[in-house]
């Protein structure tokens, strides 16, 4: 197994890029996906969140409304701090778990992490990080047009994240998603074979 991280801001693109890898025959394990798992009733998350931020947070099924959630979280820093205390080392557990089940293959695994930190390469045993890098008015343009997000909570979204020269220190590789989707294409052409590269150079294929 090659683990690869896969970071990038909100509006990056990163999502996008994973699945045209994924196409490629990369195996996704993907943070974002992982954080809804734990959140649902049942989860590790569900009842420690409803204890810090109260039913006000539930939708009508006992699910939470992560809009409602993200609303009350992103207005506070304390708040936050304390959704990042509840769902991180949950998200955490359930990544490592995830990773477990395919140690043994000798598949390109991503592991998307949209708020990757310097720590997340010897907890997930990461080998390399990718960061989709796109400029900052291009990101909040992709999210005001195809997430319908008013501009204000989209430039407040991204100022929760990591800057984008923080992502960049920790890249091996950094793929350019400035452009269009065939720009985008080519751009993954390229990584796919500099992955193909890396993994038969650690041996790991």
């Amino acid at each position: 197994m090659l683990a690869v991280g896969v970071a990038g801001g909100i509006g990056s693109g990163k999502s996008t890029v994973c699945d045209l890898l994924v196409d490629k025959g990369a195996v996704l394990i993907d943070a974002d996906q992982v954080a809804r798992d734990v959140v649902q009733p049942g989860g590790v998350a569900y009842g420690p969140l409803v204890e810090r931020f109260g039913t006000d947070i539930l939708a009508h099924d006992g699910s939470i409304d992560r809009p409602a959630l993200a609303k009350v979280a992103f207005s506070d820093p304390g708040a936050l701090a304390d959704l990042n205390a509840i769902t991180h080392p949950a998200i955490g557990a359930e990544m490592a778990r995830r990773r477990a089940g395919v140690e043994a293959t000798s598949a390109v695994v991503l592991f998307a992490i949209p708020l990757l930190r310097p720590e997340h390469r010897p907890d997930l045993g990461l080998d390399l990080v990718v960061v989709v890098d796109t400029p900052r008015d291009v990101a909040l343009e992709r999210l005001i047009r195809d997430r319908g997000m008013a501009k204000e909570d989209a430039e407040a979204r991204m100022d929760a994240q990591a800057g984008r020269d923080e992502r960049l220190e920790m890249a091996d590789y950094v793929l350019d998603n400035g452009g269009d989707l065939a720009h985008l294409e080519g751009e993954v052409e390229r990584l796919w074979a500099w992955l193909g590269a890396q993994a038969d150079h650690t041996g790991h294929a």
